[in-house]
């Protein structure tokens, strides 16, 4: 099936006659059903195909998709080659626990693709061998007759071929605000989808009126379906966490290599057994890598993801959890999204003057103080017209109302002045109704007034104002120059982003007759999509954390550009580009691409546009998170380096293509999710530099002794031991921290800023150094001074690197700290881990299994003094290290809190 087949390109473009003449049916008459059959059989049924769900096998294999965890499994092999069943062991209950760890957490978050297919409605009424009938709407076909009504979920792509006030809701797919009237003319060939008035889209919403409509595509050959093929063609964009846990990962894998083929050389041509160098080699590259870090980074990004639930974000996979903090740039929809995706009566005009409405207070102003609107006749007067003149219906009690969203906010705006739309009703009459006409741009009420009745009328401006020859509550003449000016003060309101209406009565209407000139004109009611409670203040923080928001919507750019300012998202000169303006953009030079992505406001954009401008930002090197609610904007969130939905108002197709979902809708809660976005990368530097530095000293203790001729200081068993009890506990405990300072008083990081920096680099060899210095001198003095055997040096060296380790924790403070107020101090987690791990290692000592297996003897008083007083020597250099850094002004060991507008570089 190709779109070519069931939906003419220029649709919209064609009549209605020609248009069943292509699909060859007759409108009184509908298809056949032998018809149906043959075209079900050729176009198949009207679904959307769905992503192929996520398999338990999927959840777990994608937990072993880390070099680390390969170069563990080579560790595990290379055990198994030697015989070495214990350390094997020891290995693959490292690579079970990590991968159940990120297995059952990221199966709760996973969802499916399947909800695009529920966007169709479930049921259809159609005209089929001359008789209507209702079938399921899998079952439509293109050239189908369907009947719609106000209610339905438009079922398939439809060409309008009777329209009676119809009207569509088309902002999940098109991010248009406000309903669109739809007609049987047809439009320009060239006309964008938000002005294809001709046309039914699937999976909108009719909203008002009724009519008729042949489908003219049906699964994929719809709007919907197109951008169902845009989701699963869009890449998504890596996380940043991924890409430098890979980084770590290839130089760990190197640095492992070099050295162990290095050591095993130099071993055997200085004559040792090679079975001994063999070992040796399994030792240093089990000392090499860190067993603990992909454990410690999934409980890491587990707890953050667990946090991040009790703010209200719900995060479907682990690594999405980090990218939030290295965001630079936050794209976002305007419908929905920044505004509250309902109309508000915001201004008032009449004769009389300007009026505002404050719907906090639920009160009308006239030059901003209060006023009794019962005071000011043409006030009333165009407020009751605007709640007579209606189809809607308002529950003041709960301020909740059906119908078209400007109907309902007039019956809002009408309360405030306490005009209840049946009390005005019983008052009033209502005898005779002229729906909406797409030809007048205007609908009227006629309503009884004692003996006679009047009309209420209300349409676009241009039109009432052309109907009428009087104005306000005296009826007065209205000559052309006032008419000008009235239409001069539309169109500003226009130009401010507002949706205006004027209000009109006719005195002396005849109830069956059209309403058509002789209107008293009242005067201009203006709407607004109002921007959401906390938008202000969360793009402030978001602009405070170095980060850009930038809005891209399909609504008109005036309306973008107003929300815009409103909010403070750009700045008051700030112009708008639309998405017709980014297609032009093509090959153009990079000048100009690098000029279009400064800008923060895009409107007309289509779902492709979405993709291209995320495209453009990336490879100006953001990292551009997406929040979007609509089904247009899910391609751009499965683009996007990381996807954000709304929770409540979001299409279950933006969540479904989104990383993370707002369960309360508020903007706000981004600004936490930043927050801890940062905290859980500072952590996970802090965690990564102690892990690297423990297994440094390892390598090095290892390593040194080999080509000095020692004992084996330590036993690959050990090795193990060390990386998962000492080096694990005092690292999940650094992950738990709950930050430092501001974290969003400073810029993102760099993208490209790797995980471990220069000063980070730097803190793991000189750490590493001391504690393998100090562990080396134990060994020297317990096998030399002492006189200790082979076995018992090899324990006084495990006692002290372990001892030593876990001192280490305490250099993980950032410089400038106090030394006994600072974040590791007042982290209670580190003292329960220092607690559990000095009794793990108690227990290894003196419990006659474990002794057995770690090889561990006894070595009496002497040997514990010596093993306790050198592992103090690493500590003691580290504090006086942190005191002379911070004394010198040089970068503090922790997130630091940068300005706005620094480099951005971050210590650890």
């Amino acid at each position: 099936m190709t779109r070519a087949e069931t939906l003419p390109h220029r649709s919209h473009a064609l009549s209605v006659a020609a248009v069943a003449d292509h699909f060859g049916v007759d409108l009184a008459v509908g298809l056949t059903q032998k018809e149906v059959a043959r075209r079900l059989d050729r176009f198949g049924p009207n679904k959307l195909a769905a992503r192929r769900p996520v398999t338990e096998i999927d959840l777990i294999l994608r937990q072993f998709a880390s070099s680390i965890v390969a170069l563990l499994m080579a560790a595990l092999v290379l055990s198994l080659i030697y015989a070495e069943w214990k350390q094997a062991a020891a290995i693959a209950a490292v690579l079970v626990i990590n991968a159940a760890i990120g297995y059952y957490t990221e199966r709760q978050a996973v969802r499916s693709m399947e909800a695009l297919r529920q966007m169709a409605a479930r049921n259809a009424r159609v005209r089929r061998d001359g008789q209507p009938r209702q079938i399921s709407a899998d079952q439509l076909v293109p050239g189908d007759v369907v009947v719609i009504d106000a209610g339905d979920v438009v079922p398939a792509d439809m060409r309008c071929a009777s329209s009676a006030a119809l009207s569509v809701d088309e902002s999940a797919l098109t991010g248009e605000s406000l309903p669109v009237d739809k007609g049987v003319e047809a439009n320009s060939e060239f006309a964008a989808l938000t002005e294809r008035s001709a046309m039914l889209f699937k999976g909108t919403h009719v909203v008002r009126g009724s009519g008729e409509a042949i489908v003219t595509g049906t699964g994929i050959a719809t709007e919907i379906g197109r951008i169902a093929e845009l989701v699963e063609e869009a890449e998504s964009g890596d996380s940043p966490l991924e890409r430098q846990l890979a980084l770590l990962s290839r130089q760990l894998i190197w640095l492992t290599l070099a050295l162990a083929a290095v050591v095993a050389a130099a071993g055997i041509y200085s004559g040792r057994p090679i079975f001994l160098m063999a070992e040796t080699s399994i030792a240093l590259a089990v000392a090499a890598i860190p067993e603990g870090l992909p454990i410690v980074a999934t409980l890491a990004l587990a707890r953050g993801m667990m946090r991040m639930a009790g703010r209200n974000a719900l995060v479907e996979n682990l690594a999405a959890v980090e990218t939030l903090g290295s965001t630079t740039l936050i794209l976002t929809d305007k419908t929905g999204t920044i505004t509250e995706n309902r109309m508000e009566v915001e201004r008032v005009i009449t004769p009389s003057g300007e009026f505002s409405i404050d719907h906090l207070r639920a009160v009308i102003l006239k030059g901003g103080h209060l006023v009794d609107p019962a005071t000011d006749p043409a006030l009333m007067r165009a407020l009751l017209v605007g709640v007579l003149c209606s189809n809607a219906e308002y529950d003041h009690h709960a301020d909740f109302g059906t119908g078209d969203p400007m109907e309902v906010a007039l019956l809002r705006a009408g309360g405030f002045a306490g005009l209840r739309r049946r009390e005005q009703i019983d008052t009033y009459p209502e005898v005779a109704k002229h729906p909406f006409d797409t030809a007048t741009k205007r609908m009227a009420t006629v309503h009884r007034h004692g003996e006679g009745h009047f009309a209420a009328v209300k349409g676009a401006p241009e039109e009432v104002l052309a109907s009428a020859d009087r104005i306000g509550v005296e009826a007065t003449s209205l000559d052309d120059t006032a008419r000008a000016a009235w239409l001069v003060r539309a169109e500003r309101l226009a130009a401010d982003g507002l949706r205006v209406l004027a209000v009109a009565i006719h005195p002396t209407a005849e109830p069956q007759e059209p309403v058509a000139h002789s209107l008293t004109f009242l005067g201009l009611v203006a709407f607004r999509d109002p921007p959401r409670h906390d938008i202000a203040d969360a793009v402030a923080a978001m602009r405070g954390a170095g980060i850009r928001v930038v809005m891209a919507t399909g609504d008109h750019p005036s309306t973008a550009l107003s929300i815009a300012r409103a909010v403070g998202m750009t700045d008051p000169d700030a112009t708008v580009t639309t998405g017709a303006e980014l297609s032009r953009l093509g090959e153009a030079a990079e000048t100009e691409c690098k000029k279009i992505a400064r800008r923060d406001v895009f409107a007309r954009m289509t779902p492709e546009q979405k993709l291209n401008l995320i495209a453009l930002f990336q490879r100006e090197g953001e990292v551009v998170a997406m929040i979007g609610d609509g089904v247009n904007d899910a391609p751009a969130l499965t683009k996007a380096n990381i996807g954000i939905a709304m929770g409540r108002r979001g299409t279950d197709v933006a969540r479904e293509a989104a990383d993370m979902v707002l369960l309360d809708d508020e903007f706000s809660t981004i600004v936490h999710a930043v927050r801890e976005g940062r905290i859980i990368f500072d952590n996970i530097r802090r965690f990564s530099t102690y892990l690297l530095c423990c297994n440094l000293a390892e390598v090095l203790v290892v390593g040194l002794a080999v080509f000095a001729g020692l004992p084996l200081p330590l036993t690959p068993l050990q090795i193990l031991f060390l990386n998962l009890v000492t080096d694990v506990f005092p690292a999940f405990a650094l992950a738990t921290g709950e930050g430092e300072g501001d974290v969003l008083a400073r810029r993102p990081r760099p993208p490209k800023e790797p995980m471990l920096s220069a000063e980070q680099w730097r803190a793991v060899v000189s750490f590493g150094l001391t504690i393998a210095a100090s562990t080396l001198i134990a060994l020297v003095v317990a096998n030399g001074w002492l006189e200790l055997g082979a076995q018992q040096v090899t324990t006084i060296s495990f006692l002290t690197i372990a001892l030593a380790q876990l001192w280490q924790v305490f250099n993980m403070r950032s410089r400038g700290s106090g030394l006994w107020r600072n974040a590791v101090m007042k982290n209670r987690l580190v003292w329960y881990a220092l607690a559990l791990c000095l009794g793990l290692i108690l227990a290894a000592v003196t419990v006659p299994v474990s002794a057995e297996a770690l090889q561990i003897v006894p070595v009496g008083l002497a040997g514990w003094a010596l093993a306790l007083g050198c592992s103090l020597l690493p500590l003691l250099g580290g504090q006086a290290w942190l005191v002379v850094g911070a004394a010198s002004g040089r970068p503090r060991m922790s997130a630091r809190a940068a300005r706005p507008g620094a480099s951005g570089k971050e210590a650890l």
